[in-house]
Formats: structure tokens, sequence, C-alpha cells
């Protein structure tokens, strides 16, 4: 992606360097990687960060250093933030709207959110009590590592998406969605999820498109975010972890499903299209 030079977004709160106590989390590797899981790609955090156990609240200087090559990727988380806010108050005034912008905090090993406190391990999320997307920019090294997803437009998919839960929040979508599932049955409110999950993707497909007209998209880039979106994919973790797979137990969709409504909203760029639903065929 052609960042350098590019608007970066005022909305950054950059909390790198601070603690806010310890936070605890039980089971070991695997509770570690099913909450990377679950929450890598925009999973409602509430539902999960209220049942870490942690100690009490305490400021806490973390004695990491920022490096210039974390320097850089704030700044070019900054200037992906900046190319959403562009293409949503767009996308918002053209269906008679108005865009509210989020903040992305950037925060070292743990953080306090309205949704809970969270480590690191949780890996990205948004939280619509805030209205703020939450990331430990060393994730992007677990992303090229342990997903195999390098690049910088994989990273940008990883922005993308979370601000894709806050249209959704700014929609009433997800209000919408809590709610049906206090009323439904866990595999329904899985079903839920996975559509919920894979209309952030369409928005996020929908904001590469965006990025594309501009002219700001490098040979390979497209790939980047699909790769990203296919090594998250439900069946994908799943035959990694266990060599089998539950589609009833699906919160974000599978390999294929991801990449298809990433793709779709980047073949159209009209957020009409992204109802998912209202899809028969997901």
């Amino acid at each position: 992606m052609r960042w350098r030079g590019e608007r970066q977004s005022s909305n950054i709160e950059d909390r790198r360097g601070m603690g806010v106590g310890k936070v605890a989390v039980g089971g070991g590797l695997g509770t570690v990687l099913l909450l990377i899981i679950a929450l890598i790609f925009g999973a409602d955090p509430r539902q999960l960060l209220e049942q870490l156990p942690t100690e009490p609240s305490s400021q806490v200087q973390s004695s990491r250093p920022l490096d210039p090559e974390e320097e850089k990727l704030k700044e070019f988380v900054s200037v992906v933030l900046g190319k959403s806010e562009d293409v949503w108050h767009n996308v918002f005034q053209q269906n008679g709207r108005q865009y509210r912008e989020p903040t992305l905090v950037l925060f070292t090993d743990r953080v306090e959110s309205a949704c809970g406190r969270a480590g690191a391990a949780v890996g990205p999320f948004y939280c619509p009590g805030d209205e703020k997307v939450y990331i430990d920019l060393s994730f992007y090294e677990e992303l090229r590592r342990r997903f195999n997803a390098p690049g910088d437009f994989a990273q940008a998919y990883v922005i993308a998406h979370e601000v894709g839960h806050h249209v959704q929040h700014l929609l009433g979508i997800s209000d919408r969605v809590d709610a049906m599932r206090g009323r439904v049955s866990e595999v329904e409110a899985n079903q839920l999820s996975v559509r919920l999950e894979l209309q952030a993707d369409f928005f996020a497909g929908v904001f590469a498109r965006y990025v594309k007209d501009q002219g700001l998209l490098d040979a390979g880039d497209i790939e980047e975010a699909l790769a990203a979106a296919s090594a998250i994919g439900d069946d994908n973790i799943q035959r990694q972890q266990t060599g089998y797979v539950v589609p009833d137990s699906f919160t974000h969709g599978s390999s294929e499903q991801r990449l298809r409504w990433f793709k779709r909203g980047y073949d159209t760029g009209d957020i009409r299209q992204g109802d998912t639903f209202s899809a028969r065929d997901l």
C-alpha cells in the first residue's frame, strides 16, 4: 500500500508503555489461542473479557522501549484509520447519514476499555461501549508468524475489519444482533455471530475498493488481505488445532466465506450489497 505522505488520522490514543495492573488468564496456551481466534477480527469482547479473572487495576509503566519499526507501524495504522474515515464519511453522506469517527487505541501488554480489561493475547478488538478500536502493535508479528499472513495490506485489513464493527454499531446492527442472541439457541447465536463477522469483512472490502480507486494499492495487496481472511477462517483454525471441523461452533465464518464477502465488498464497493443477514447462501 502506498501510504507514505498520506493524511494520518488524529483519532489516535497512544497508551503504549502504560499498563493497568495484571490480567490473569487461566487455561494455558489453549485458552490464549482461543481468545486470539475469537477476538482477532471483532467478536464482541464484552462476552469474553468479562470472563477473564483479573487483579485489581493499577497504573504501571512498561519498560519495553519503542523502536523505529513500531513507530513506522503507528504512522501506517494512522494512515489506514484516516482512509477509513474518508470512505465512511463518504458512504454515510451518500445514504443521508452522518459518520462518527472511532478512536484507535495503541497499547502495550494490557489495556482497560469500556468492555473490560484485556491483555495483548486477545488480539485487536472493537468496543462499542466507548467506540474505540484497540490494538497492541506487536500483534502484527503474530499475524505474520503464527497465522502466516504478512504484508502491510494484511495489517490494513485488521484495522478495516474492526472499523467495520464500528460501522455496524453506528447503524444499529450490533445492538439488534445482541438482542436476538438472547432469544435463540447457542447454535443460532453462533450463526448470528458469523453473519456479523462476514458483514465486517464485506465492509473491509469496501474500504479496500476505496483505496484501490485512489491508486494506492500495490501489486499483491489484495492477495495479502485475502490471505489474512483465509487464515483466520473458523474451519482452518479448527483443523489446525484439533484436526477436525465443527461447523455449528463457527462464530466468524469459514475461510471460503470470509474470502467471498471481503471480495464482494471489494468488487462492488456498494454497501447495499453487504446484507449478510438476509443472504441465504453465505
